[in-house]
């Protein structure tokens, strides 16, 4: 059973998504929070394998809060749930450790699409987004290369990859499982379209996460 915690500030949102979680096969709702600071606590006392966090809410800023979840909850996933849609806050949003960005627009589908892939630890940014995005980031990069949507915990594990660490050394690295590792290498090659481990070698050095 995945466990899962909702943080809105307007109650008839908050009751919404509590009630669409709950029709979910093998989903449950393990608490709630009207606030920035109520969700870090919460988070620390439920310890759910997801968070649904409006960025807008009282107190601790949304990305901060994400942010903090993510330092002392490493394994507690977070999906933001927002009805802003700027390029700025969906890299803010994801640069603290959120794996997946949902507009508070977009059709159920893709919320619920987006637990499914947060529950198996891949990331998840509203389709409506991702191409803007990545258009807006290939701009940004001079049209030279598009910088895919890598988490922060993708990225260490691209970083141990590059080194030359086998699955399970990553694993105890990062305290996560072997399977985990192998679903974050998965991911990381099907974003960036690679094929060998030495292209993702290159990519590593190219961007500066390891040294050439």
């Amino acid at each position: 059973m995945i466990r899962i915690l909702v943080a809105d500030d307007h109650d008839v949102v908050r009751r919404g998504v509590i009630k669409l979680i709950e029709s979910k096969p093998g989903m449950e709702v393990c608490g709630e929070a009207s606030s920035g600071d109520e969700v870090v606590a919460a988070a620390e006392h439920h310890r759910p394998d997801i968070i649904v966090l409006d960025l807008m809410m009282p107190g601790l800023a949304g990305v901060a809060a994400a942010r903090e979840i993510r330092a002392r909850l490493p394994h507690t996933e977070v999906l933001v749930f927002t009805m802003h849609e700027s390029d700025e806050l969906v890299a803010e949003a994801l640069a603290s450790g959120a794996h997946g960005y949902v507009l508070k627009s977009d059709p159920t589908r893709q919320f619920l699409a987006a637990l499914d892939a947060l529950a198996r630890h891949a990331a998840f940014v509203s389709p409506s987004l991702s191409d803007a995005y990545l258009s807006s980031r290939f701009r940004r990069s001079g049209g030279t290369e598009r910088a895919p949507l890598l988490t922060s915990r993708e990225r260490e594990v691209v970083k141990l990859l590059a080194l030359g660490q086998p699955n399970r050394a990553i694993a105890q690295a990062l305290g996560i499982s072997v399977k985990t590792v192998e679903s974050h290498r998965a991911n990381v090659m099907r974003k960036l379209e690679l094929g060998s481990i030495v292209e993702l070698v290159r990519y590593a050095v190219r961007n500066q996460l390891v040294e050439a």
